[in-house]
């Protein structure tokens, strides 16, 4: 399987190797919209700009959009709000911003396109006017080593309210991508670049292969004239109407697909028909309600051998939606006890079987899932869990916690591995909106626990683990871990030359400690 298939097609056709580049602006590229609205916005909310400040740092980056005032000039401009202000606190403030925010901004097709390229062997790169704290933590999680930006002078641990020269905009970019491709010997002729804007004309012109991603008005009318292939990204940006009605509507089918087998539950006294009634046409309901189809691999697995503990990996709230379409019938899942204080939606999820825990109480969390061990034994039901605990805003698999694992073994039944890779096109974290999408799903075989022992548990859930990252096509903690340690911006090869390595923090600041950041430019 491979998901997009008509984006990725020409680079799974292009020749494998580092020598070829595949390089990403960032802002309307990687991500819908600009980083810096986000970093601005969350500034404002928390009081960390005031008034006069912005409105200082709006008309520069206003100057700059009517093109009375170069790049580099509105990124010194708005830099003099950052004097003073530790380095530490904004590389802490890029990660919470990316998590809360930007994360949910990237466009599907987008990480498409990069992982095909990572699959490839091509050297990838980020290649972006954006600083270092808007770009490094998107960049890590789309495992994107090389990231080529305008970095800010910092001394002491602080900065400045000074820009390191030259930036990384216009003709910068290109000196950028000429540095990178000097040092790791790529061949810019059979390179590839993309990009949303005209301001990125200059190095769309160096590579032999310029591809425009989104394209404004004038990108558009260039790309056009040259013949170069456009693609628009519909996945994220801004819900129409009908986006909201679908979403909506489809929400609302769990209350109304529950409510409807609660005839079947009269006529009967069977709550277990009516339940599985109702869990089938929700499945079916918002699935068509949301465009949402599944391209499932090993879908025999699902039916091998029940009752069983299924597990998935947890990225969306549409996983509901998936699990339920999977699994159809005589199923049980597990959910957070805040789900209960919802209006209706907590008591439909408890008639139709899910049990809501406290998941800071490992004690209560244990004693609550006693029922699920009796279902599975005595009534031959199935579980759901995700053992991940929450949902991830990324595909990168969180750590995996015990609870699954204990049920099952309690219980004496099988874990069924489902891995779900692309749950995030259709409702990533934060997001309430569904989009339509395909979601590709491989459902693994059992894996039996019938000689599974609480002193080897620990052993077994790395083993289950494993699987979905091998499946997946992720890396294992090892990397991830030198990833998180790639947190702290180091300097970067930039336009000419490699960047001078900036001093290192020698003590704790003294002037102004506690300051938060402030604006950032566009």
């Amino acid at each position: 399987m491979a998901l997009h298939r008509n984006v990725v097609a020409e680079v799974e056709r292009a020749p494998d190797g580092p020598e070829i580049g595949a390089f990403f602006d960032f802002d309307g590229t990687v991500i819908y919209g600009y980083s810096a609205v986000a970093f601005i916005r969350e500034q404002i909310k928390r009081g960390d700009l005031a008034p006069r400040e912005f409105m200082e740092l709006a008309a520069a980056m206003t100057s700059f959009g009517m093109g009375n005032m170069g790049f580099s000039a509105m990124m010194v401009a708005t830099s003099q709000f950052m004097r003073g202000v530790s380095e530490k606190s904004y590389i802490e403030f890029g990660e919470e911003l990316y998590v809360k925010h930007l994360a949910k901004l990237i466009y599907p097709e987008s990480r498409a396109l990069i992982k095909a390229h990572l699959a490839k062997g091509h050297t990838v790169a980020v290649i972006s006017s954006a600083t270092p704290y808007q770009v490094e933590p998107a960049a890590r999680d789309l495992d994107i080593e090389h990231v080529m930006c305008t970095h800010l002078e910092v001394k002491d641990g602080l900065f400045t309210g000074g820009v390191e020269r030259p930036t990384c905009f216009g003709p910068g970019k290109v000196a950028a991508a000429e540095s990178l491709a000097a040092d790791h010997s790529i061949d810019l002729d059979q390179s590839f670049f993309y990009s949303d804007s005209d301001d990125d004309i200059e190095l769309l012109e160096r590579v032999g292969k310029p591809r425009p991603l989104n394209p404004n008005r004038k990108l558009t009318a260039i790309a056009e004239r040259r013949g170069w292939p456009i693609r628009t990204f519909a996945s994220r940006g801004r819900p129409g109407i009908m986006d909201w009605t679908r979403s909506i509507a489809a929400t609302g089918s769990l209350v109304t697909s529950f409510a409807a087998g609660l005839p079947i539950w009269a006529l009967t006294g069977s709550r277990r028909r009516a339940q599985n009634f109702s869990t089938s046409l929700f499945a079916d309901t918002a699935s068509a309600l949301i465009g949402l189809k599944l391209d499932i691999r090993g879908e025999e697995n699902l039916w091998v051998q029940r009752p069983a503990v299924f597990v998935f990996n947890h990225q969306s709230k549409a996983d509901v939606v998936i699990m339920t379409s999977l699994l159809r019938r005589d199923i049980a899942g597990v959910g957070k006890k805040e789900i209960k204080k919802m209006p209706i939606i907590g008591q439909v999820l408890e008639f139709g079987g899910a049990v809501l825990i406290d998941r800071e109480n490992a004690a209560s969390a244990i004693e609550a899932m006693q029922p699920l061990v009796d279902a599975m034994r005595v009534e031959g039901k199935s579980v759901i869990l995700a053992p991940e605990g929450t949902r991830t805003v990324s595909p990168r698999l969180a750590p995996f916690k015990k609870g699954a694992f204990h049920l099952a073994m309690q219980a004496g039944v099988p874990i069924i591995p489902i891995v779900i890779h692309n749950a995030l096109d259709v409702a990533p974290k934060g997001d309430f909106i569904y989009r339509p999408a395909t979601v590709e799903v491989d459902v693994l075989a059992p894996v039996d626990t019938s000689d599974w022992t609480v002193a080897t548990i620990n052993e077994h859930v790395a083993e289950v683990r494993q699987l979905f990252l091998d499946t997946l096509g992720q890396s294992a903690d090892g990397v991830g871990e030198k990833a998180r340690a790639k947190a702290k911006p180091k300097p970067k090869a930039k336009a000419k030359a490699k960047a001078k390595a900036k001093p290192k923090a020698k003590a704790k600041p003294k002037a102004r400690p506690k300051a938060k950041p402030k604006g950032l430019a566009k």
